[in-house]
């Protein structure tokens, strides 16, 4: 694009944003609170999966005080089902430092909003930017896309030195008088138009600066990203069960990192409330026996019934779970473990790899008609 057309260019774009862009609750507001939450559930997140997750949180931490000054559990319990969960307690401890170092107030110098805990250059750049046009261009995947396209560039983008020329043309590109409104063009731009496969370059308020567009190679810009081969791993899971219709729930794990490298369990429950569960790379046999041993400590169970199998994906891990049913008289005693009703798993905080455990126990009991009778006083 010639230094010439770029004032049609951001006049273009802007206008096309004022005109079609979706309406999104953290549009509605300037504060920076508001905006940076939103900014972190979407990170490695789809908007209509955001929206719920987004009002509930704010339901119950209006403001950077109320989430320093929440029990950690809380704050796990309302990101439970986004993933990532690193992000929700990088979120507390970076509300902390605000309240502490800030007066309660989000900064607006950028090295300081760069050094609270999980948050890089996009983030502050998005924040800074929306909340006060601080005159800041953001970057992500949606935006490199944009470019790349606009400037017929090739290769892999996130290639370390490729992101710079990238962030370095999104910062000659932004228009500076409307920061806001032009990083939430681009990034608009590129999920809902100029998106990764099938860009709608007859829509694109972009297309007649579009490099990509005239030489007709759109479709294949940017280059596909060799991905990490995946990896299998086998696991086995036990769902205790007493009379009473209680569940045994394991505390968050701590990773150690001298245990062997097959163990992936702390990780892969996420650092939060889960069932008995271990690597099995026998399929099952001796790893059900051997947990079991391990969590029952000494006390009976019944024949443990299988309930099924679970597929579940983490990063570059493809998890294959054996769950379990072991019905017991009563539950073992175990330092920091939970007693929940099983109907009330879900509400705990508890990964997504649980959650899909725990609503397969249930399937399965509702199936077999196997609840006893007092087994539903806590339903």
């Amino acid at each position: 694009m010639h230094a010439a057309d770029l004032p049609q260019f951001r006049s273009s774009l802007l206008a096309w944003f004022r005109d079609y862009r979706r309406t999104l609750p953290w549009r509605a507001t300037r504060d920076p609170y508001r905006i940076w939450i939103s900014e972190v559930m979407l990170q490695q997140t789809r908007v209509a999966a955001v929206i719920p997750y987004y009002e509930r949180f704010l339901a119950r931490f209006p403001d950077v005080r109320a989430l320093a000054e929440a029990p950690e559990e809380e704050v796990l319990r309302l990101w439970s089902g986004l993933g990532y969960y690193s992000r929700a307690r990088n979120l507390q401890k970076a509300a902390q430092r605000i309240v502490g170092q800030h007066a309660g107030q989000f900064p607006r110098k950028a090295e300081d909003v760069l050094a609270l805990p999980g948050i890089g250059a996009y983030t502050a750049a998005a924040v800074l930017s929306i909340a006060f046009d601080e005159p800041l261009a953001v970057l992500d995947g949606n935006v490199a896309r944009v470019i790349a396209r606009l400037d017929a560039l090739h290769g892999d983008l996130r290639e370390p030195q490729r992101w710079r020329v990238l962030q370095a043309r999104a910062s000659a590109l932004l228009a500076s008088d409307e920061a806001g409104d032009w990083n939430q063009a681009m990034m608009e731009l590129g999920a809902t138009v100029c998106t990764p496969q099938n860009p709608q370059c007859l829509l694109c308020p972009a297309s007649n600066f579009c490099e990509a567009r005239k030489r007709g190679i759109a479709d294949v810009i940017p280059e596909k990203r060799k991905k990490r081969a995946p990896v299998a791993v086998q696991l086995v899971t036990a769902v205790l069960l007493d009379p009473a219709g209680r569940c045994l729930l394991l505390p968050p794990p701590k990773v150690n990192r001298n245990a062997p490298s097959d163990d992936h369990v702390p990780s892969l429950v996420a650092g939060l409330w889960h069932f008995p569960t271990a690597p099995s790379p026998d399929g099952t046999g001796a790893a059900l026996g051997n947990l079991l041993r391990r969590e029952l400590k000494g006390k009976g169970a019944a024949k443990a019934e299988p309930i099924g199998r679970a597929r579940h994906t983490v990063t570059y891990r493809t998890l294959h779970v054996a769950m379990f049913l072991v019905r017991m008289k009563s539950l073992p005693k175990i330092a920091g473990a939970r007693y929940v009703a099983l109907t009330k798993v879900t509400a705990q905080p508890i990964s997504n790899l649980t959650r899909k455990i725990a609503r397969n126990a249930l399937r399965h009991l509702e199936s077999t008609g196997k609840w006893r009778k007092n087994a539903k006083p806590h339903t």
